[in-house]
């Protein structure tokens, strides 16, 4: 027989499809040891599906309704008014309305009771939706409680909630709503409570909102409340705000605001021993929850309640801590430009290359990496070196870590042991190459490097052909040292090495000897050997072999991935310009946004993903852009060096000062381009090894262990191995980790957190900049105005000439882009990351490090980048 009501003690955690988020909450902490929670019942979903279900008008209407996007909210209203309009209309079937009274007859039908919506989906760990429906405050009488249960159902379906499940892809009709009925307490005070601080994250400190009356008066932003901190018992910290209104329950029934006396309007609301009765029993909650929680309590004739508890799904998850020791963690996707969330097939990879690189095991917190970096902070040697590492990355990072290091008493605490910083027993070989490269200054041993990775990759790719199971995992297993000889092959490294200080070196000393900054801005332009530059200049070539067919052009408007080459063959020119993709592909086919997770599609795998930079590259270039960008960026760079020679020669010792340029302008040219050649050569082995592993997925879909070949990235390698030798997978670790990660995606990764989840912040000094711009750092000089591009999606760029980029990061996938842009503005970076590397370059200014930028910044706007100051005016 299906229940129509249940009273609170009836319910607990595994009642939450009858009685929704909210309701099986409720039930759960009526059964926490002193924890008082108001009387109460839910109407349950089986009401609920049983006054909606065979409604033929509301099926129509819900069918209308899924067909909408967000962006259509006109309709949306429209539609959803008349649902409402319908199921308030609806008569409640007897058999619902007897449970409902009887339950009221126990309470006590003329007590006033809260009202309130519980919806499926509502108020769970993965997905809040916290407010979305209605809420009704001191409802008095039997027929007033029946026409509120119906407003609570039809609430499912105000625009806002309407919206918010299309956002978050919740099937309308597959979410239902229970009704909490509860008997309405008459606060002298209320409010809400964090089990960790909102603003820093702090897991160790509990915030507390409080105010005179009904809690709705903060909720609805009526008043501002008083907050208090407090840590382990103790109040850290308290803001008395002046709070004019309160809101109260009337005698007959519903609220009014009243006017506060000016003697109450300032007066701390909660005594401080109330304070501390409060923390001990939201620690107790969240105990019994086992995570933070955002609480609802009110406080009647000295009693304290609890009207609601839910999970806090905005925090970012914290490290495991073994030892109780304070740590911080420092995002290594900011080092990286990847702060998206990692599969765990990407996880499995990246994890066993850094092992196999020697360094150090990384937490993996939300689907990134975070890097434990409390033994460098704790030691005084190491300390300053590290801090100015991170600046050439991401001075905001860098900053977070100042404003840190000015808590003594926390560093103090910190842990002190073995450092990450040690170059390792590579670094003598690495330094003695070094050495021998700055000497002779002889390009050639760049492409001897470059024809020697040529060479592995072809013999990889023989051998990894005909290899499947076991055997296929083994070898992927034995070649991840030999990418690893590659990466770390000590004239490979040194390479790098000279150019990076060549470029840093000469900076420094054109400003000391001429007073001009970042002349490397300049001198670095159309350098030789830099896969990522040639692969933005090469994609103009693919551009010049489509532009002659405007059968070509007009297909690639709507291009499929699955059936590319095969649908492109059947157009007038689709031959030849076949020829040319495919050679770039197999040539670039490797690279990807966000390419340093294995899983992520590349574009070998996803060709038309290229499309937009071929088709704007048509629009903004003339024939031939290749060579003449290249020319162009080199005549530039000679120019430069030859000014700059002149000058120093008129100097006191220039000759000697012109002769030292000249050599580091030589090693510039000859090395600097090879920085980006080594994350080169490890995608082409790990796109290898994922067309080898999605062979091995195919079969797994035929033996019917997945569903599709994707799956097999959210199983960690060792599984993936285990299922295939085994032939035997729960396939609801997969399913729930899909849920996972859609979950982790959602998240902001914090640059630098502590082990107590605290979130360090950095900030700019921003007091040279013009008022109202926005700060970051610059790393390709100059000034440029043009209409701002927002892209958080490499496919789904649209670019016109004169356009500047704004977007959270860019990596070596970005570079094509490059060409059609007039400056780049983004989130994360620094002056040796990939984006300020490729715009000195291609001689375009850029201000990384802007916070914010992709939300402050609308796409469209004019805006004006300053690369020699670093800002951004949006104009």
């Amino acid at each position: 027989m299906k229940s129509y009501v249940l009273g609170f003690r009836e319910i607990d955690k595994t009642k939450l499809m009858v009685v929704g988020g909210k309701g099986a909450n409720l039930g759960e902490l009526s059964g926490i040891e002193g924890i008082r929670v108001p009387d109460g019942f839910c109407v349950t979903t089986e009401a609920y599906k049983s006054i909606v279900g065979h409604n033929e008008e509301l099926r129509f209407l819900l069918e209308r309704l899924s067909l909408l996007k967000v962006d259509d909210r006109d309709h949306i209203g429209e539609i959803s008014g008349r649902i409402r309009a319908v199921i308030e209309g609806i008569a409640m079937a007897k058999d619902i309305e007897d449970e409902i009274t009887g339950y009221l007859s126990k309470l006590g039908e003329k007590n006033a009771y809260a009202v309130r919506s519980s919806a499926t989906a509502e108020d769970l760990p993965l997905a809040s939706f916290a407010g979305q429906q209605d809420t009704y405050l001191n409802i008095k009488g039997r027929a007033a409680i029946l026409q509120h249960i119906r407003k609570c159902w039809a609430s499912l379906f105000t625009d806002r909630a309407v919206i918010y499940r299309i956002q978050n892809g919740f099937d309308h009709s597959k979410v239902y709503l229970s009704v909490v009925v509860q008997r309405m307490v008459f606060p002298q005070a209320a409010g809400i409570m964090f089990t960790a601080d909102p603003v820093t994250s702090n897991r160790k400190v509990l915030s507390i909102d409080a105010g005179f009356g009904l809690g709705e008066a903060l909720v609805s932003g009526l008043v501002n409340a008083d907050i208090y901190k407090v840590r382990d018992g103790a109040i850290v910290d308290k803001k008395i705000s002046a709070k004019k209104l309160a809101i109260y329950a009337l005698e007959q029934g519903g609220t009014e605001e009243r006017e506060l006396a000016p003697e109450q309007q300032t007066r701390q609301t909660l005594t401080d021993g109330q304070i501390i009765e409060l923390e001990h029993m939201g620690r107790a909650i969240e105990a019994y929850f086992g995570c933070p929680q955002d609480i609802e309590w009110c406080l009647e004739d000295g009693t304290f309640f609890v009207v609601q508890s839910r999970p806090i799904t905005t925090l970012y998850p914290v490290p495991a801590n073994k030892d109780g020791k304070n740590r911080v963690y420092m995002s290594y996707g900011h080092r990286q430009m990847m702060t998206d969330a990692f599969k765990p097939l990407g996880i499995s990879f990246f994890q066993l290359l850094q092992t196999m690189l020697g360094s150090a095991e990384m937490p993996v917190v939300g689907g990134r990496f975070y890097k434990d970096v409390s033994h460098e902070l704790s030691s005084p040697l190491v300390r300053n070196m590290f801090l100015k590492n991170i600046g050439s990355v991401d001075v905001l990072m860098q900053n977070a870590f100042y404003h840190l290091m000015k808590r003594k008493e926390f560093i103090r605490t910190l842990p002190r042991g073995k450092t990450t910083m040690s170059m390792g027993t590579g670094a003598l070989s690495w330094a003695i190459e070094a050495l021998k490269i700055y000497l002779k200054n002889d390009p050639a041993i760049v492409r001897e490097l470059m024809a020697n990775n040529e060479k592995s990759v072809r013999e990889l790719q023989r051998g990894i052909a005909d290899k499947a199971g076991d055997e296929l995992f083994d070898f992927i297993l034995q070649d991840h040292k030999e990418l690893v000889a590659i990466m770390s092959e000590p004239r490979s490294v040194a390479a790098a090495l000279v150019g990076i200080l060549a470029a840093s070196s000469l900076n420094k000393k054109i400003e000391q000897w001429l007073g001009e900054k970042s002349v490397v801005d300049t001198l670095s332009q159309s350098v030789a050997n830099n896969v990522t530059s040639e692969m933005g200049l090469e994609l103009l070539d693919v551009a010049d072999a489509v532009r002659p067919y405007p059968a070509v052009i007009a297909y690639l408007r709507h291009a499929k991935d699955e059936t590319f080459f095969q649908d492109l063959a059947g157009v007038e020119g689709g031959e030849a310009v076949s020829r040319s993709i495919r050679a770039y592909l197999d040539k670039y086919g490797m690279h990807c946004s966000g390419d340093i997770d294995i899983t992520r599609p590349r574009w070998s795998e996803k060709p038309a993903s290229l499309v937009p930079m071929i088709l704007g590259n048509i629009n903004n270039f003339e024939p031939n852009a290749h060579s003449a960008k290249f020319e162009q960026g080199r005549l530039e760079a000679e120019r430069k060096e030859q000014e700059l020679l002149r000058r120093l020669e008129r100097l006191p010792g220039g000759r000697r000062k012109a002769k030292k340029t000249k050599k580091l302008i030589r090693l510039l040219r000859n090395f600097a381009g090879y920085r980006e050649y080594s994350k080169h050569a490890f995608l082409q082995r790990y796109n290898l090894y994922k067309q080898a592993l999605l062979k091995e997925a195919g079969k797994l879909v035929q033996r019917g262990l997945i569903r599709e070949k994707e799956d097999i990235y959210y199983l960690y390698f060792e599984e993936l191995r285990e299922a295939a030798k085994s032939n035997r997978l729960d396939y609801g670790i997969i399913a729930k980790r899909k849920e996972e990660y859609e979950v982790y995606e959602k998240l902001t990764p914090p640059r630098l957190m502590t082990s107590e989840g605290e979130v360090i912040f950095g900030e700019y000094q921003a007091g040279s900049i013009p008022r109202g711009a926005l700060a970051g750092i610059p790393v390709s000089s100059g000034t440029v105005e043009g209409r701002a591009r927002v892209v958080l999606k490499m496919e789904d760029v649209r670019l016109e000439e004169g356009d500047i980029l704004v977007t959270v990061f860019t990596d070596p996938s970005w570079s094509p882009l490059f060409v059609s842009v007039k400056g780049l503005v983004t989130e994360i970076g620094g002056v040796m990351t990939h984006g300020a590397v490729i715009t000195r370059e291609y001689g375009l200014p850029a201000v990384v490090g802007v916070e914010n930028a992709t939300k402050l910044i609308r796409d469209g706007q004019r805006i004006r980048v300053n690369g020699t100051e670093g800002y951004v005016e949006i104009l």
